[in-house]
């Protein structure tokens, strides 16, 4: 325990001096600023924001693919580019016969639709008149062999006529109801569509005010971080400092200890020497007078053997140290007079409060700072309020957007009026397509009794109504044949003229590219369609080649080569604003002046402890005496064998006078000799403890001196240099939110703000819309119908037909297996209709 704070000194100031010869002591780690905030912002609300449309795959897929086959081999003339320019450019030079040669296809559909429409009500009228003078669809006369291989075949053909006729209606149904279901919203997306292509350019100023607004989020984030900053460099400084501070604050307290400790051990140690030296001269008068009587006592005649061993230690009762020769140390107490002045204990603690207490002692320091910095923060800077003012071609987007604005309003009336004539086109379409699931029913239910009747002629008491009823039925459905057929073939016409036309001419032509050459190709348009004229663009740019980069992603920069007219990074560059916080910051300042990590009284004890000589006493002189007896001869042990050997005497005198020599040892023992030998074990407590803290403590002492004055001459050169880097990673942190924000802007601005991908989606979307939501249903729907109308005419001839055999039979053929012909057979009386 003695060696203990000699020890902590040493090792104390050993890493005082390692801390004050590490230059890396002072590196700010920029990682205990904490991480680096993502920032989130706000997306930018934009108006043309346009899904694509895509038609989802059914079971309708293989029937369209059908129809358009069938119209690539109506119309097989290419893509009449110098019709439609002429059309397009003077529409009174227009040619009929050039229109005529090119819907050649359609022109033969015609022919066939006005053949049919003429033929087959005429027909009707016939066979009606007919009928009404009984003349055709009437019955077998005569039954012959062969009738019922007819009657078969007539029955299955009109059962495959009347199953396809089913499928068809089952087709047409669908088609009709699913061109309904896509009208809605297909007319419901084209203004979505030009909305969306108004806001193409036109929307692109607001959103960069919108982008240039979003510059709070890092001033935001700034300003916050801001509220902490001195709190934050006080914890990087004390962080930084705590390493050389703490182990000066440490030794300082180890040195008062030692300083305490080793001037209590002096003062001890001269105490119990003058009292050492005072009880050697009382006890040396007694011990010389015990000796001389034991001598002589002892050597009596009557003493025996018993005698000698008392007689050799009664002849070395005498002292043993003599305290007189120990060295003064009054100089070295005189030296150290009223010393420690210092608290050491209350001065550390004092010292690491106000220590640790610094990032607060920093926060109110950086206040000033903080708010000239956030008065520079509040300002914008002035590329960025004119992000939005400096954008290129805003005249043309403006005329732009108002061209797309009047198509948007005025396409509103006719979408609403093609809603309504899709309405009254579903409606006729459910009421013929009804007019064949008639047809189809009629021959259903007439092949139905037809057959039920035949089963039962054979019954000798049949009734012929059952054959009658199917019969009628075939003629009802033949009836209805003859009467919608014209209705039919017009509706079917119609829809065919249209669908096919806007199939074969806009979307095959879309597909293929051809509408984007005929576009590029320079005299084909006029120049109000020109886009080049339309965006205000001094060079003309090619409509396919705009689609392509449109749709893979391209931005308006690269597009319209606005590049060269509009300098984003200049807006963009804000490091005239960001300087000024810089400077701000940069010019922030600590005073430690409150920390003081020796104060002068301290100052002056460790002084005066230098200066006092304490290595000097020679306590190897106080050991050789420490190291001597009080009395060279063991008093007790003595005063034991005299009274052994005085009971041993026969003669009571003599054993009297031993035993009060032995009275009289034990009690000089007790009163003079133990009290010296506890003043020697404390005297040899304070001279080994001085002995080991003497020679180190001087040093360290000097040592501690002379780094804490170097230390306080490094601590402001020191601080200043956390303080720097500190602030310089702060700096770097803040920028990083600027940083975020400039990236985010060009990212915006370059990706989505100006990209035109929603032209090319716009584009597909029309197509997808045109072609495959209206166009192709609307194409199945006149396919299927057309499909059903011409079947009628098997259907007709195959149930009036079929009809004859369902109806009584005038006369029966004789042959060996009918009733005429059996032996012994009564013919029957069969009651005939005529």
């Amino acid at each position: 325990m003695t060696r203990t704070p000699g020890l902590m000194v040493s090792l104390l100031g050993l890493s005082l001096g390692l801390a004050l010869s590490m230059p890396g002591a002072v590196t700010a780690d920029c990682g205990s600023l904490g991480r680096v905030e993502h920032l989130a912002f706000a997306p930018v609300p934009r108006t043309r924001e346009l899904a694509p449309l895509i038609r989802a795959s059914g079971p309708l897929n293989s029937l369209y693919g059908t129809v358009r086959r069938f119209l690539s081999v109506v119309q097989l003339n290419p893509f009449p580019a110098e019709l439609i320019k002429t059309l397009l450019n003077d529409p009174s030079s227009v040619k009929t016969d050039e229109v005529v040669r090119y819907e050649a296809g359609y022109v033969v559909c015609a022919v066939i639709a006005g053949l049919y429409l003429l033929l087959v009500p005429i027909t009707g009228l016939c066979f009606c008149c007919c009928r009404w003078r009984r003349r055709c669809g009437g019955r077998v006369k005569t039954e012959h062999k062969a009738m019922a291989c007819e009657r078969g075949t007539l029955m299955t053909f009109l059962l495959l006529t009347t199953l396809v006729l089913l499928i068809g209606m089952v087709c047409a149904f669908a088609t009709n109801q699913h061109t309904h279901s896509q009208t809605r919203p297909s007319v419901k997306a084209v203004p979505e569509t030009l909305l969306s292509l108004r806001g193409l350019v036109s929307d692109v100023p607001e959103e960069l005010r919108n982008l240039a607004a979003q510059f709070s989020v890092p001033q935001k984030q700034v300003s916050e971080e801001l509220d902490g900053v001195g709190e934050k460099l006080g914890n990087i400084i004390h962080n930084r400092l705590k390493g050389t501070v703490y182990p000066v604050l440490a030794s300082v307290h180890s040195l008062g200890q030692a300083l305490q400790v080793s001037v209590d051990h002096l003062r001890a140690l001269n105490t119990t020497s003058v009292e050492l030296q005072e009880g050697q001269r009382h006890l040396e008068l007694p011990v010389q007078t015990h000796r001389e009587s034991l001598l002589a006592l002892l050597q009596e005649n009557w003493c025996t053997e018993n005698c000698k061993r008392a007689l050799s230690r009664a002849s070395a009762l005498q002292l043993g140290a003599d305290f007189s020769q120990v060295p003064p140390v009054d100089d070295v107490l005189h030296r150290l007079k009223d010393v420690p002045k210092a608290n050491f204990s209350s001065m550390v603690e004092e010292e690491n409060a106000t220590f640790n207490n610094l990032p607060i002692l920093v926060q109110m320091q950086a206040v000033s700072v903080v708010k000239d910095v956030k008065k520079a923060l509040a300002k914008e800077p002035e590329g960025l309020r004119m992000l939005a003012q400096a954008f290129p071609g805003s005249e043309a987007a403006s005329r732009w957007s108002q061209a797309l604005e009047r198509l948007e309003q005025s396409s509103r009336p006719y979408l609403q009026e093609v809603q309504q004539y899709e309405t009254y086109r579903w409606i006729l379409g459910c009421v013929l397509c009804s007019a064949i699931l008639l047809v189809v029913i009629c021959n259903l239910l007439g092949l139905s009794l037809g057959i039920w009747g035949l089963f039962a002629r054979e019954d000798p008491s049949h009734s012929e109504t059952k054959g009658e009823a199917g019969a009628r039925f075939l003629m009802a459905g033949v009836a209805f044949s003859f009467l919608f057929a014209a209705p039919l073939i017009l509706l079917i016409f119609a829809t065919f003229l249209v669908g096919g036309n806007v199939q074969t001419l806009v979307c095959r032509s879309w597909e293929s590219g051809e509408l984007y050459e005929f576009a590029d190709t320079p005299g084909n348009l006029p120049p109000s369609m020109n886009l080049s004229y339309l965006l205000g663009l001094k060079k003309n740019i090619s409509v396919f080649q705009a689609y392509r980069q449109c749709k893979s992603g391209a931005v308006l920069w690269k597009v319209l080569h606005l590049n060269d007219s509009y300098d984003l990074d200049k807006h963009l560059d804000i490091k005239q604003y960001t300087h000024k916080i810089q400077q701000e910051l940069q010019s922030f300042q600590v005073d430690l002046k409150e920390l003081d990590l020796l104060s002068p009284s301290a100052r002056e004890d460790l002084e005066a402890l230098q200066s006092s000589g304490l290595e000097k006493i020679h306590y190897r002189d106080f050991l050789v005496q420490i190291q001597k007896p009080v009395v060279k001869t063991d008093m007790w042990q003595l005063a034991q064998e005299l009274e052994g050997l005085a009971q041993a005497q026969n003669d009571s005198l003599l054993k009297e006078r031993l035993q009060r020599q032995a009275r009289e040892l034990r009690s000089l023992y007790q009163d003079q000799v133990v009290p010296q030998e506890s003043l020697v074990t404390k005297l040899n407590l304070s001279v080994r403890t001085l002995e080991s803290l003497a020679p180190n403590l001087q040093v360290n002492t000097s040592d501690f001196l002379d780094s804490v004055g170097h230390l306080k001459g490094e601590l402001p050169e020191q601080l200043n240099h956390i303080l720097r880097n500190a602030t310089e990673c702060f700096l770097t942190r803040e920028m990083g939110y600027f940083s975020q924000y400039v990236t985010w802007v060009k990212e915006e601005v370059t990706q989505r703000i100006a990209t035109c991908q929603p032209l090319s989606t716009a584009l597909d979307n029309g197509h997808v819309i045109l072609c495959d939501m209206m166009a192709d249903p609307w194409n199945a729907f006149w396919f299927c119908l057309g499909w059903c109308t011409f079947f009628l005419i098997p259907s007709i001839i195959f149930a009036v037909k079929t009809s004859k055999y369902f109806r009584p039979i005038r006369k029966r053929l004789s042959s060996t297996s009918s009733e005429e012909t059996q032996l012994f057979h009564i013919p029957r009386v069969t009651s005939l209709k005529l």
